[in-house]
């Protein structure tokens, strides 16, 4: 079994008018959270926020801003396995996507997530299950990455 790689990504992606996208977790149910995914072998973080965004969203050929944050978190035990059995924490390259208005359709990836919606800045920051998330909304909130 390939482990994976204790490194992932977080794009938060939100439109001109303020609505940030959202996306419920199959599991564990009821975890909203933006965009999110490991690296992949010889991956760069921004070419993982670029595939994941279009793997769980079928959004593509959009700009990604690094924000150039990372957040170190230890990993939750629901996805421990995953990794190596000496592996307890993960580094989270931060990046944000302004879209001008929502796109028609979000094709989520089904295996992953359950929903999507598009929800106020301030709500998002409320609803997203993960303190690292919150804090990258936050941070768009208050500086704009």
């Amino acid at each position: 079994m390939a482990f994976r790689r204790p490194e992932s990504v977080l794009v938060v992606v939100y439109t001109a008018s303020g609505d940030v996208l959202l996306l419920n977790r199959v599991q564990p149910a009821s975890f909203w959270q933006s965009v999110t995914g490991s690296l992949e072998p010889d991956e760069t973080p921004l070419q993982a926020a670029h595939r994941e965004l279009e793997e769980e969203t079928g959004i593509a050929g959009v700009d990604i801003i690094d924000c150039h944050r990372q957040n170190r978190f230890e990993i939750r035990e629901p996805w421990r396995r995953k990794y190596a059995p000496d592996v307890t924490h993960n580094t989270e390259y931060v990046f944000r996507c302004l879209l001008d208005r929502q796109p028609p359709s979000i094709a989520i990836a089904a295996d992953e997530h359950s929903e999507y919606e598009w929800t106020s800045l301030p709500l998002a920051i409320e609803k997203v299950g993960s303190e690292t998330n919150r804090k990258a909304l936050q941070m768009l909130l208050d500086s704009g990455c």
